[in-house]
């Protein structure tokens, strides 16, 4: 935008009289033009700063040699102001250390910048001067350079991305039950005494309790046969199907009832996988290198052969490891129908003990009023000592801004995390202290950190960088890196919700276009959605054009 400040600069030719020289600076406010353009021609907030680029344009024969001009940029905004830098300009003949402006003239270049502060939107930039030759001095009258400051990063979403820690309640517990019976070398014979013993007692009390109990239901029963790796392959395959029968008909003396028609049975043959679990927790001297044969070889003759070339060893296998493998399991699984959200919350109210950790955070996730959620993460933490629970209790700060509060929680924590990190990184980024939360997004390194990145980068008025960033995200925040850095395109694609925040990008988007239909068609969405950002969209200087 380029303004004309009418001053006299004073003609090029020397002039020795004193008393013209008063006359000379009376004349500076009626003076030919002296050129002044700024850039952007709105001004525009960039991080926390408003940049000026000044460009002041002196004709030949203006500016008298002993002349000396002060130049005072100001912003304006209701009652207030700030005061840029002094700008000083001398002539040619003035022993100073200004800029010089020859009498030929000249283009002098400015650039400095204000603070962002409350009110600024409506700010106009004013130059105010004040011209000296010798000692007489001409006030200059002000002069509007711009009108308005563009505020359009101030709508980004500068809260933070963090999600809370999720629960491993589950709504349906996967769970099984089993007894078994022992048999005797060789044998598929069940003996009366395995039919009483201590496994087969507390299955018939778990199926009991399965019973009686209607948040159980029976997902399927089996009895899975096996023989111990001794004595041959073929042999061992045809012993273990032998007890897999006599297991089957052993169903209804065990249960209580007959066989379902869905009762699976399986023969295992010799159960080397069970026979290794055996040797891993024994005392046996050699059991490393009884490992290491299970781990070289494949071939199960291979394997019997080795092991029993192990002659002292094996003797000791063959008395405690082989005749807990010469089994059958009798095998019921269930589902059990865990609590409701609904019932979690009763319980809470009056029986809070009952609940774990996990279901402790359910129901923490799933009341209303914020105080009671609160109460109930803290009951996690002092009964489990629960990191999730912590990180959820300064999330809740961060979403009530108060930073102070949450890192007390995020300190807490004993394992930390990349998702700690990053709320880590959200705390400092709602204190203001971008650069430490940059390095804190840095290293956690998740998706939302590279966001809140992203973020950094656009409030640091690098929107280059952080259109990069968010290249592919949507959201307003993706929008508004794309809209500053001037990629329009790829702003309208990013904002994909038709919240109030989204419909004011929209029309942001349609004013740069010239599209005077968008803007008014997206501000009237925006007052039916948000009415505090319809206010303030009558009065950016992004819509002066549509007004």
């Amino acid at each position: 935008m380029k303004k004309t400040l009418k001053i006299l600069l004073l003609c090029a030719a020397a002039v020795a009289a004193a008393a013209c020289s008063k006359s000379r600076v009376e004349q500076m406010a009626l003076a030919e033009n002296v050129q002044f353009s700024c850039t952007p021609e709105v001004l525009t907030l960039v991080g926390d700063k408003i940049p000026v680029d000044l460009t002041v344009t002196y004709p030949s024969g203006y500016f008298h040699p002993k002349a000396v001009l002060e130049v005072f940029p100001v912003l304006v905004y209701g009652d207030k102001e700030q005061r840029g830098p002094v700008l000083i300009y001398q002539g040619e003949k003035v022993m100073d250390n200004f800029k010089v402006v020859p009498g030929a003239g000249g283009v002098v270049r400015e650039q400095f910048a204000f603070d962002y502060e409350e009110g600024v939107g409506q700010a106009r930039l004013e130059l105010r001067g004040i011209a000296h030759i010798q000692d007489k001095s001409s006030v200059i009258p002000a002069i509007k350079i711009a009108d308005g400051t563009v505020l359009t990063q101030l709508l980004a979403e500068a809260h933070g991305n963090y999600s809370y820690k999720k629960d491993d309640y589950q709504s349906v517990l996967h769970e099984q039950t089993e007894g078994q019976v022992m048999y005797d070398y060789n044998s598929s014979v069940i003996k009366g005494s395995e039919l009483r013993s201590e496994s087969i007692k507390e299955l018939q009390a778990a199926l009991d309790e399965i019973a009686s109990d209607p948040r159980y239901s029976v997902r399927g029963t089996s009895v899975v046969a096996y023989a111990s790796p001794e004595g041959g392959q073929e042999y061992n395959a045809k012993l273990s199907d032998q007890r897999a029968a006599s297991a089957q008909k052993a169903w209804k003396q065990v249960t209580g009832e007959a066989a379902p028609d869905n009762l699976e049975v399986r023969s295992i043959g010799q159960d080397w996988e069970g026979f290794q679990e055996a040797v891993e927790h024994s005392d046996l001297q050699d059991k490393d290198l009884i490992l290491r044969v299970l781990s070289m070889y494949s071939d199960p003759a291979v394997r019997e052969s080795e092991i029993r070339n192990m002659s002292q060893v094996y003797t000791e296998i063959n008395k405690n490891v082989f005749p807990e493998l010469r089994r059958a399991r009798f095998i019921t699984e269930v589902d059990y129908r865990n609590f409701t959200d609904e019932e979690l919350v009763e319980l809470a109210d009056k029986a809070i003990d009952v609940l774990d950790e996990e279901g402790l955070l359910r129901v923490a996730s799933v009341v209303d009023k914020a105080e009671r959620k609160a109460e109930i993460y803290k009951t996690a933490v002092q009964k489990f000592h629960s990191d999730r629970a912590l990180f959820n209790l300064g999330a809740m700060m961060l979403d009530d801004a108060r930073p102070d509060a949450a890192i007390a929680y995020f300190d807490a924590i004993r394992d930390v995390d990349a998702d700690v990190q990053n709320a880590k990184g959200v705390v400092e980024l709602q204190r203001g202290d971008l650069e430490a939360a940059a390095e804190l997004f840095r290293k956690a390194n998740t998706s939302e950190a590279q966001a809140n990145l992203g973020l950094v980068e656009l409030l640091q008025g690098d929107y280059t960088a952080a259109a990069n960033r968010l290249k592919g995200t949507k959201g307003v925040n993706g929008a508004i890196a794309y809209l500053l850095a001037g990629r329009l395109d790829e702003a309208e694609a990013a904002v994909t919700c038709f919240c109030g925040r989204a419909e004011y990008v929209r029309a942001v988007i349609a004013a740069r276009r010239g599209d005077a239909a968008g803007v008014k068609s997206h501000l009237e969405a925006l007052s039916q959605k948000d009415q505090r950002l319809y206010e303030r969209a009558q009065k950016d200087v992004e819509f002066a054009k549509y007004r």
